[in-house]
């Protein structure tokens, strides 16, 4: 029945949420109502641990998410109790990759070779789930990251399921604030002399809806876009940002 259901469903299905947790409320729960709709068809969620958000180990992480998803009747299984994790992928009815640590998570992908498994899975339908580090790797490279460079990964390289760039937790300049130091912004110009990719701000709660060719922004918050040499924009919720890949 599942390979029968990816066949009719041949198009990508993906949430990419800015966080997991917004300020006054539980890991997920802003988004429960959408994650129940987006995973309606899967009984079971793999889960992606590999971030390990403040390090936490691979079976905290899972069992973080297995309570968060049992409010939604989901069952999840955490991808590092399977021998095969290739195999785990290929079958998987549902996809989460969580936050923490995009470099490690990356790192991981490449070790366990599934960054292009678990590319072939989002391409064919699979519905998938990431907020932060899970959202950071639907991109095209992992490089507008906020995340330390904690281990070194074998390519900067990540899914490419989205035509540009995101820079998840995105945070406007406080003028309130006596720090005066870099910005999001600084640091997204300083990418852009070097990359030509475009790159989302996304910020907390906000998220992209992906639905086969449209990338919906969802959430009450506008997001901000930055294109190299260009000034940013803001750019309204329900925008379609595929026109990004024609750029």
């Amino acid at each position: 029945m599942k390979n029968y259901f990816k066949q009719i469903n041949h198009m990508k299905n993906l949430i990419i949420a800015s966080t997991s947790t917004i300020h006054g409320s539980g890991y997920l729960e802003y988004l429960l109502p959408t994650l129940e709709n987006h995973f309606e068809n899967c009984n079971t969620i793999l889960f992606i641990p590999y971030a390990r958000p403040g390090g936490m180990t691979h079976d905290e992480y899972t069992s973080r998410v297995q309570e968060a998803f049992a409010k939604i009747n989901k069952k999840v299984i955490g991808l590092h109790e399977f021998e095969n994790p290739t195999e785990a992928i290929e079958k998987a009815e549902g996809i989460f990759t969580g936050g923490g640590n995009t470099f490690l998570l990356v790192t991981q992908l490449y070790q366990n070779n599934v960054m292009e498994v678990l590319s072939n899975a989002i391409e064919n339908g699979t519905p998938y789930l990431g907020s932060s580090a899970g959202s950071n790797i639907t991109g095209i490279s992992m490089q507008t990251t906020n995340d330390m460079p904690i281990i070194y990964p074998p390519s900067f390289k990540t899914l490419g399921a989205i035509p540009f760039n995101l820079n998840p937790h995105y945070l406007d300049a406080d003028l309130q604030s006596k720090h005066m130091g870099e910005t999001r912004e600084t640091r997204i110009k300083e990418f852009h002399a070097f990359n030509s990719t475009p790159v989302l701000g996304l910020r907390e709660g906000s998220w992209l809806d992906v639905k086969g060719d449209a990338i919906i922004l969802k959430g009450a918050l506008t997001a901000r876009l930055f294109l190299q040499n260009q000034n940013p924009e803001e750019l309204n919720p329900e925008t379609d940002l595929n026109y990004l890949g024609k750029i």
